[in-house]
């Protein structure tokens, strides 16, 4: 078929090269026509023997070379030459039904020198220039039509010698073609072609590079004549050294070998050739050639133009091999041979050399686009698949979906696959973080297939953009007479945020708890808070005014960290209320509703020296704590019970027996305040002169472990007091542990009645704090005072 055989002659070299492309999914098979015997198939015997090589080169093209010496060749005059190949291709394995391409390739050459080397894959051969003994000098004729008689003669009286580590060793052509060589002379020139590390060869090391020798004589004998031919050869085994980013080829220059007299060599010519060409001007293509005293070095940078670099996957890592067919032909001169041409053919590839690809990230913000580039690979990679966020696409899945999927081409003759979706994708992972921003995550998994083989190489990324695209919300607040308000906006609500009181989240269940009212539109939450609502907090109270604020946190879901606070504070005018501070400090606004009316400055507690801060016609404003004005406590469920009541102190007349008629009222306001039993109740403890407290305001307390109190009846009750380390009350001091605490500083105390009588109750009657270990030590604190 046309295009499917290229052939040419170069340095007594037939090439011929097959297109791989005429040839996929079929079998091929070379075979040499013999012209006196017929076809005979090309084996890897035959062919180190005969001079010929089957290969392929850096293309997967199969590459044929044959020197114009080998076994079949049709040799004219030693000037021209000729060679038959049939070429036989089938479907099958087997070759049955091939079809048979008959390929005849032609060669001139005469300009030999006297020795003549050739350094192939397979097999070394040197050719000498002589003459087959004649028996007359007049050319006629006759002479000539006898002269292959003449040959065939000589060739059976030839003898080889050969020189090696183990000795000399003289045997015949045909027990030299047993152990793999091949011998033979034509019309002016003697021929040896031997194989690599033969039982006859020595491996000698010349200026750094391994040399493959056979050290051989070529004896003609024929009674009064003597013919010793000197058919010693030597070959670079090695000499190949990689770099990361060069590859370099080194041939000794002299080789002692085959220049006996090193004073007379002199070097006439160098050059150099990438598969069949020769380059006459390296440089132009990157190429370095050297040489000098002891080297002749060719650098090529890996990935230069000639050679090729191949894809390929080891142990997971995706990395490129270079491969390139080299040729130098290096001809020089000496006394003992005038001329020799040598020439070596070297085809040369690098180890596998991993290469990391890379993730370029040229997402756009602005776009809320992901735009990710992935290279850069040969052109023989493809992508196969890929996965987002761990869900598996083919191409065809991605495209469909809406994902972007294109190969783009770089600088340096290699390719990235670009890969576009958008930040709002559901595959795309989302984060909420910092106070507005949102990190957008992409997660991307590739498979490609790599190289002719196709081995199948697997990448992940992960590619992230943050971008403030979040508004935090603003709240509005505002009152009623009875009521404070907060509307906040819901967009984000329990997404990236909640609402919090306090350290509680604030839901449903809380809101209904404390009395809150909630309701939601389109766009906002509405919460209605009532005055005297849990939650509240009083700024300012005084004789029928209120300020009165209600707070709320704007915590994120996942850190709990407070980014807003949302507050409403609102003034309200309220006649009657009666507020319990969680420091126990109770705040009534008591209406008197009396016939006749009363003088509201003579109320009292029930400690009559605990009068009203302020107070009109109509009402009195009393502040006190829980501890102090004779207020009680008590136990009721899970709740603590602080009780006082407001009376009026009637007037009566001194120093009369009997009392007075007095149209004066009588007066009771009870007043309660419920704290929940397992809730912290702040009690002030604070040293009345500052003079007396350390340096740093620090005291000690000694809670007891168990305390026996005998009441009147003289039963002993188990009771426990603990000191706890915080307000949740779950991690307790040790006992008769001293604790060390500043007086600003909370003290967690609780005391618990074991008893299980229903008759009993506990009531802590007093409560105290000391600097020292001595409980009647001085200065000392009150927490509780008489219950």
């Amino acid at each position: 078929p046309p295009g499917f055989v290229q052939s040419s002659c170069h340095s007594r070299i037939f090439w011929m090269k097959l297109n791989k492309l005429l040839l996929q999914g079929k079998f091929f098979q070379l075979e040499i026509n013999d012209p006196h015997a017929g076809p005979v198939l090309l084996d890897e015997k035959l062919a180190s023997r005969c001079g010929y090589v089957l290969s392929e080169d850096v293309w997967g093209n199969p590459v044929f070379r044959a020197s114009v010496l080998g076994c079949h060749v049709t040799n004219e005059a030693d000037e021209l030459f000729s060679l038959t190949v049939n070429i036989k291709v089938s479907s099958f394995s087997s070759m049955r039904a091939a079809v048979t391409y008959t390929y005849p390739m032609y060669c001139s050459y005469s300009s030999w020198a006297s020795r003549e080397i050739v350094c192939e894959e397979n097999y070394m051969e040197v050719s000498v220039k002589t003459d087959v003994p004649a028996v007359s000098n007049d050319y006629t004729v006759a002479w000539m039509s006898a002269l292959p008689e003449t040959q065939n003669v000589a060739y059976q009286l030839w003898q080889l010698m050969f020189v090696s580590p183990s000795g000399r060793k003289r045997i015949t052509v045909s027990d030299a073609a047993k152990l793999g060589y091949s011998f033979n002379n034509t019309l002016s020139r003697v021929y040896l072609r031997a194989p690599y590390r033969s039982n006859e060869s020595d491996v000698s090391v010349v200026s750094g590079v391994n040399m493959n020798m056979v050290t051989s004589t070529s004896m003609y004998r024929q009674r009064w004549l003597l013919l010793l031919i000197d058919t010693t050869v030597s070959c670079p085994v090695d000499g190949i050294s990689f770099t990361d980013t060069t590859l370099t080829w080194t041939v000794p220059s002299v080789i002692p070998t085959l220049v006996l007299q090193e004073s007379t060599f002199l070097s006439k010519n160098i050059l150099m050739g990438v598969d069949d060409q020769v380059i006459v001007n390296p440089e132009e293509k990157s190429y370095f050639l050297e040489h000098n005293e002891t080297h002749i070095r060719i650098t090529i940078p890996i990935g230069a133009e000639g050679g090729k670099l191949k894809s390929s996957v080891s142990n997971g890592v995706y990395g490129v091999i270079y491969s390139i067919d080299l040729f130098l032909e290096h001809t020089w001169t000496d006394a003992d041979w005038q001329t020799t041409k040598y020439t070596v053919i070297k085809s040369i590839t690098t180890p596998f050399m991993p290469q990391i690809p890379t993730v370029i990230n040229n997402t756009l913000p602005e776009e809320r686009l992901f735009n990710v580039a992935f290279g850069h690979f040969l052109p023989d990679v493809s992508l196969v698949a890929i996965a987002i966020g761990n869900v598996p696409f083919t191409l065809r899945e991605a495209l469909h979906h809406g994902f972007k999927i294109y190969e783009t081409p770089f600088s340096n003759r290699t390719k990235g696959f670009i890969l576009e979706l958008s930040f709002d994708d559901p595959y795309v992972l989302k984060e909420y973080v910092n106070r507005n921003e949102t990190k957008y995550t992409l997660l991307v998994n590739y498979t490609l297939s790599v190289g002719p083989e196709m081995t199948l190489y697997y990448h992940s990324a992960e590619v992230e953009c943050v971008i403030a695209d979040i508004e935090l919300p603003e709240a509005v607040g505002y009152c009623d007479e009875e009521n404070l308000y907060l509307a906040i906006p819901t967009f984000g609500l329990h997404q990236y945020w909640n609402l919090y009181l306090g350290n509680k989240l604030l839901n449903r269940h809380v809101a209904l708890t404390n009395g809150y009212l909630a309701a939601t539109n389109s766009t906002h939450l509405i919460l209605q808070i009532p005055l005297f609502a849990a939650g509240v907090v009083y700024e300012d109270v005084s004789f029928q005014k209120i300020k009165a604020r209600f707070d709320v946190a704007l915590r994120k879901v996942r850190t709990m960290e407070t980014l807003q606070m949302f507050s409403v504070s609102c003034h309200f005018n309220s006649s009657a209320f009666i507020i319990c501070h969680p420091d126990g400090t109770i705040m009534v606004s008591a209406q008197m509703k009396t016939v006749p009316a009363i003088d509201m400055s003579k109320t009292k507690l029930r400690d009559s020296s605990c009068k009203p801060r302020e107070y009109n016609e109509g009402h009195a404003f009393f502040k006190f704590h829980v501890t102090t004005c004779g207020t009680s406590v008590r136990f009721e469920g899970d709740h603590i019970i602080y009780e006082n009541e407001i009376s009026y102190e009637k007037e009566t007349l001194p120093g009369q027996s009997i009392p007075t008629i007095t149209r004066d009222p009588d007066y009771r306001l009870t007043v309660l305040c419920y704290y929940r039993a397992r809730e912290t109740l702040v009690l002030g403890a604070f040293a009345s002169d500052p003079s007396t407290s350390p340096p740093f305001g620090s005291g000690t307390m000694v809670p007891g472990s168990n305390i026996a109190v005998h009441r009147r009846i003289r039963q002993a009750l188990n009771v426990v007091s603990r000191v706890s380390k915080d307000k949740y009350f779950v991690e307790f001091y040790e006992p008769n542990m001293a604790i060390l605490k500043r007086p600003v500083e909370p003290v967690f105390l609780e005391v618990e009645l074991k008893d299980q009588s229903p008759d009993t109750e506990l009531y802590l009657e007093n409560c105290w704090v000391t600097r020292s270990l001595d409980s009647n030590s001085t200065p000392r604190w009150n927490i509780t005072v008489d219950g």
